[in-house]
C-alpha cells in the first residue's frame, strides 16, 4: 500500500462510519463553528519559497516561466537562465534563520486575532509541513523545520484557534508555461516530481476545462487528509479551483471526511471556500479582497492582505493604512462577517516593520473597542451613510474613503454599538434612532464612548439621534456604547 492509498483508505473508513457522505444533502444540518462566529478577526500567513525572490507577488513560481511577464526577465537578470536556475533552486536559499513562531504568535495575539491560518502548501507545491507523501517539504529540505507544526503549538499556546489553508489543486497547471521554452520544467515527469503535472494552463475560471490527471487529484485528497490527521486544524481554507468540475467529487469526499472527523474529535470545524464550490450553508463562504454591501443571514469571511499588490512579502509592497483596515473590519463585522488579514513574512523569518506597525495599531484599537467586535452580531440596521461599498471579490482597489457620516452598528447582550467610521469633533447623526424611528424604540440606561473619560451627549429628534462629543478626534472608527434596559 502506498502512502497515498493509506490516507485514501482513512478517508473512506471515516466516511463509512459517520453521518456526512459525499452528497450535499447530508450537510443540511451543518452550522458554522461557534468559535468562528464569535472570533471576527483572524490572521492569514503567506510564507513560502516565493518569499525568497520577493518580487511582485506570491505567483512568482508561475509568472517566472511566462515570457511576457516581468518576472521572466527579472529572473534571468537576477538568478540566471531558467535551464540553470529554476524555481526549485530557491529551496536551499530558504533557511529562515530568524524564524520564531512564538514571537509571531505573540504579535498576532497582541493584534487581537482570535484565529490564525498559515498556508500549508501554496500553488508552487512546496509544503510548509512534515509530510509522508512528498519529499518537497520544508522539513526535509530548506530550513529542516516543521513550520506548520511549530506554528500550531505557538498559536495554541496563545489561546488562539489553529487553522490551515491548502492551495495545492492549482499546482496542476502552475508550471505549465515552463514547457513553452527551454527551462528546467521538462517531460517526462511523474507523480512525486516537484513540477508534476505541469499541464497547460486553462482559462482558470472555466469550470469545464481539461482535468488534471487522476493520480494528481487522488494525491490532492490524500495530502489534505494527511494535514487533518497530523495537525487537526479547526478550519481548512481552499482557493478557487476546487470549484472545477473534475475536483468536485474529491472536494465532497474531503468535506464528508473532515466534518465526520470533527464530530469524532469533538471539534467544531469548517471549510472556507469561494464562489459556489460548495453549497451555501455547507461551509464558510470567503470573499477575497472584497466585501458584501449588505448584511447576510449566513456567516462569512473576508480575506485580504495588508499589501495591495501581494499576499507575500515583496520589495515592491504597497501597504494599506491601519485606518482603512479597521474601517473595513467594522464594516465586515456589522454585516455578519469575519476579517482574515494576511501577513507576509520575509524569507529570513522576520515580519517587516510596516506590518508589525499595522498589527500593533490594530491591537491598540482592539484593546479599547474590541467589545463591539468580538462575540457581536448585526443590529437590525447595519449601515448608514453616503459612501458606497462596492460589492464583490477583488473590489478593494475601488474602495472609497469613509467619513463621520458613515455609521455601522453591532450589538451584544444589552448593548447596541454605534460606530462612526471616523470623527473629528463634529456631531454624529444617526437617522435610524430618531424618536419616530421604526427601527428603535427602547429604554436607554447608559450612553458612553469607549476610550474616553468624558461623557457624550445625545438628543433624539423625530427623524434622528444627534451625538455631541466635541472632544472626540480620531481618523479610526469610534465606538459609542448604548446600553438598554
Amino acid at each position: 500500500m502506498t502512502v497515498q492509498e493509506k490516507y485514501l483508505k482513512i478517508v473512506d473508513d471515516v466516511i463509512a462510519k459517520g453521518p456526512y457522505k459525499p452528497d450535499w444533502l447530508t450537510f443540511t444540518d451543518y452550522e458554522a463553528p461557534k468559535w468562528f462566529r464569535n472570533a471576527k478577526f483572524g490572521i492569514f500567513i503567506h510564507w513560502g519559497l516565493f518569499s525568497v525572490p520577493a518580487f511582485r507577488n506570491e505567483w512568482y513560481s508561475r509568472n517566472m516561466y511566462i515570457q511576457s511577464m516581468e518576472e521572466w526577465q527579472h529572473h534571468r537578470d537576477t538568478f540566471g537562465e531558467h535551464t540553470k536556475f529554476g524555481y526549485k533552486d530557491f529551496i536551499p536559499m530558504f533557511t529562515a534563520p530568524k524564524f520564531d513562531p512564538k514571537a509571531w504568535a505573540k504579535l498576532f495575539k497582541k493584534a487581537g486575532a482570535r484565529y490564525v491560518m498559515p498556508v500549508a502548501e501554496h500553488h508552487d507545491g512546496f509544503q510548509m509541513y512534515d509530510s509522508e507523501i512528498s519529499d518537497w517539504t520544508v522539513k526535509k529540505m530548506a530550513m529542516k523545520r516543521d513550520v506548520l507544526g511549530e506554528l500550531k503549538e505557538a498559536i495554541q499556546d496563545e489561546d488562539m484557534i489553529f487553522c490551515e489553508s491548502n492551495h495545492r489543486v492549482e499546482h496542476a497547471f502552475f508550471f505549465g508555461h515552463g514547457k513553452e521554452f527551454d527551462s528546467d520544467v521538462k517531460d517526462p515527469m511523474k507523480l512525486g516530481d516537484f513540477y508534476y503535472p505541469s499541464m497547460p494552463e486553462p482559462d482558470n475560471q472555466d469550470l469545464y476545462s481539461p482535468a488534471p490527471p487522476q493520480d494528481f487529484l487522488e494525491d490532492w485528497l490524500a495530502r489534505n487528509c494527511e494535514l487533518v490527521e497530523k495537525y487537526r486544524p479547526s478550519m481548512v481554507y481552499f482557493d478557487w479551483w476546487i470549484q472545477h468540475e473534475s475536483v468536485k467529487p474529491y472536494l465532497m469526499k474531503f468535506a464528508a471526511y473532515y466534518y465526520n472527523r470533527g464530530l469524532e474529535w469533538n471539534m467544531e470545524v469548517g471549510i472556507s471556500y469561494k464562489h459556489d464550490a460548495m453549497m451555501l450553508g455547507t461551509g464558510i463562504l470567503d470573499m477575497e479582497r472584497g466585501h458584501f454591501s449588505e448584511a447576510k443571514p449566513f456567516y462569512w469571511q473576508a480575506d485580504t492582505s495588508m499589501a495591495f499588490n501581494s499576499w507575500c512579502y515583496t520589495e515592491q509592497n504597497r501597504f494599506k493604512t491601519t485606518k482603512d483596515i479597521l474601517q473595513d473590519l467594522v464594516d465586515i463585522v456589522s454585516k455578519n462577517g469575519c476579517l482574515l488579514l494576511n501577513v507576509g513574512p520575509k524569507a529570513d523569518g522576520t515580519i517587516c516593520e510596516e506590518e508589525v506597525k499595522i498589527l500593533e495599531e490594530i491591537g491598540e484599537w482592539m484593546d479599547v473597542n474590541g467589545e463591539a467586535i468580538y462575540d457581536s452580531h448585526p443590529w437590525r440596521v447595519q449601515a448608514e451613510g453616503e459612501t458606497e461599498v462596492v460589492e464583490g471579490m477583488f473590489s478593494e482597489e475601488g474602495r472609497k474613503d469613509f467619513d463621520s457620516k458613515d455609521v455601522r452598528f453591532t450589538c451584544k447582550a444589552d448593548c447596541i454599538y454605534i460606530i462612526p467610521m471616523q470623527q473629528h469633533g463634529e456631531d454624529v447623526i444617526v437617522k435610524s434612532m430618531g424618536e419616530d424611528s421604526k427601527d428603535f424604540h427602547g429604554i436607554i440606561t447608559e450612553f458612553s464612548v469607549l476610550g474616553y473619560d468624558q461623557k457624550p451627549e445625545f438628543t433624539r429628534e423625530a427623524d434622528r439621534m444627534i451625538i455631541h462629543a466635541p472632544f472626540v478626534d480620531s481618523d479610526k472608527p469610534v465606538v459609542y456604547r448604548m446600553r438598554l434596559k
